[in-house]
């Protein structure tokens, strides 16, 4: 499919369609790692970091480690999360490329293992289409340490991606996923064009293309568009 979409976008997508493009969150979409923002929180870091570095790197289980990173949580009130959201950074050039996907009639969403809690907010404020994130469990004003509901593993992100894509009226062939982790893969190889930011080695090894710069606009030219 990468052939057919490369050989597409030649011209520009005014000419051949839009696009359906999707992102990972955590330390793509934004600079930082959400659980670990958490776990500062909570006073777990150094123990989330290490699990979500193992993670990332396909080491280990996604949804046991983030059942076990989520479960250093409990206590946590959930008030602190203004605070904690008022900490999250957009990564360079995030929102150009969403505007300047927007104006040539495309679709951006983000499905993440992080959290809707700390998603929701931003993902309305910079004009996301779509976005899917686990929730945390809560009661009487804290965490409870579990999460409500199925996680979002690598084959939800690559189910968000196909679902999205049939929603709009979006073929495959015109979809495009950005990750960095071992639970992007899998989302990565449904889509027409996978493209690895500053991702880790297993990832990279994976991908159609590879961005090394902490630059979201680099996704453009790839698509035949400039911001």
């Amino acid at each position: 499919m990468y052939d057919d979409l490369r050989e597409d976008s030649s011209n520009g997508v005014a000419q051949v369609g839009r696009f359906l493009v999707v992102l990972d969150v955590d330390s793509t979409l934004i600079e930082n790692e959400v659980i670990e923002m958490l776990a500062e929180a909570a006073g777990s870091l150094a123990e989330v970091a290490e699990i979500t570095e193992r993670a990332m790197c396909g080491e280990l289980d996604f949804e046991q480690s983030l059942r076990s990173r989520v479960a250093t949580l409990r206590g946590l009130p959930v008030a602190s999360f203004v605070d904690i959201a008022s900490g999250i950074r957009l990564t360079e050039g995030a929102q150009e490329m969403i505007d300047v996907l927007h104006a040539n009639d495309s679709v951006v969403g983000v499905v993440s293992g992080g959290f809707h809690e700390l998603i929701d907010d931003l993902a309305e404020r910079i004009g996301l289409d779509f976005w899917r994130a686990n929730r945390l469990g809560a009661e009487d004003g804290l965490l409870t340490g579990g999460i409500c509901g199925p996680v979002i593993d690598a084959g939800a992100k690559a189910a968000a991606l196909s679902e999205w894509a049939a929603d709009r009226g979006i073929p495959l062939s015109r979809t495009v996923a950005v990750g960095d982790g071992a639970n992007d893969i899998e989302m990565m190889a449904t889509a027409a064009l996978s493209v690895a930011f500053d991702a880790r080695p297993l990832v990279r090894q994976t991908a159609n293309v590879a961005i090394g710069t902490r630059d979201l606009r680099q996704v453009l030219p790839l698509l035949g568009l400039r911001g």
